[in-house]
């Protein structure tokens, strides 16, 4: 069996991702990684189960209100999630059913840590604002998700209707050619986006990564006093970075018309 190296793993980590992951998961993610795919077999879907048990397990402690150990948790069960990718690509064993477990485990944890952050501390200060704060956070990270993959299908119908079907290595190569053919102005923005994408971070500084964080880690440990505040200040920035990127996203279609806009509809809906 082959013996992976640490720079074997630093291999398998998405070429931009989010800060928090970043700066905060992956330097602990694949130093786990590596001896879990050296030392044992256990397999990406294995560990999205586990991923999954320690979303429940941290749910149960905020519903308990046990709010540091269950942002300690929820770490933890964010990063052994990210590890169960790494380990995916980095033996290749990666499967269409393990993209599914990972998608539905992900939205399982969100919507059972908000459940039990609301409950335990309504049922300990009986103020219906924490239920209508779960209610609030299960539904922007659920809208989240089904609007992502549909934004995502329109560009590729759109780039299909251009220049083709194209693999994922093509259009992670043409983003590439897009990103070099920037101009390298002086401004702040373009200095700014460029620093980021050395250091691997997106563009985008809060996308649903970041808003996990901020209401099940940050938020707790700072203490109940902070539940409210951030988890609302996250909640905006999240969805007005939704609302900027759905802009993008019409900029987008509008200078490349598809010939069939009635075929491009059908296609996203089905």
């Amino acid at each position: 069996m082959r013996t992976y190296s640490l720079d074997d793993v630093y291999e398998t980590r998405k070429r931009r991702d989010s800060w928090w992951t970043v700066y905060f998961v992956d330097p602990v993610a694949c130093r786990v990684a590596l001896p879990v795919a050296n030392r044992t077999r256990l397999t990406p879907n294995s560990l999205t189960v586990l991923s999954l048990v320690l979303g429940m397990a941290s749910a149960v402690c905020f519903g308990t209100n046990q709010l540091v150990a269950g942002a300690c948790v929820f770490y933890l069960s964010f990063m052994i999630d990210c590890v169960d990718g790494k380990i995916a690509r980095l033996k290749g064993t990666g499967t269409p059913f393990g993209l599914w477990l990972d998608y539905v485990g992900d939205r399982v944890r969100v919507v059972l840590c908000a459940a039990g952050l609301a409950y335990g501390q309504y049922a300990l200060t009986g103020d219906v604002r924490f239920i209508l704060l779960g209610a609030a956070v299960a539904v922007l990270d659920l809208f989240r998700y089904v609007n992502a993959p549909q934004m995502k299908r329109v560009r590729e119908i759109v780039r299909e209707a251009r220049l083709g079907p194209l693999t994922a290595q093509e259009l992670e190569r043409l983003e590439q050619e897009r990103l070099e053919r920037l101009p390298r102005g002086r401004s702040f923005p373009k200095r700014f986006n460029r620093f980021l994408a050395r250091h691997r971070v997106r563009s985008h500084l809060i996308s649903g990564i970041e808003f996990h964080a901020a209401v099940f880690v940050v938020a707790p440990l700072a203490g109940a006093w902070a539940l409210i505040p951030l988890s609302v200040l996250a909640g905006v920035l999240l969805l007005v970075n939704e609302i900027f990127l759905v802009y993008r996203m019409w900029r987008f279609t509008r200078r490349h018309r598809v010939a069939s806009s009635q075929e491009s509809r059908e296609h996203v809906l089905v």
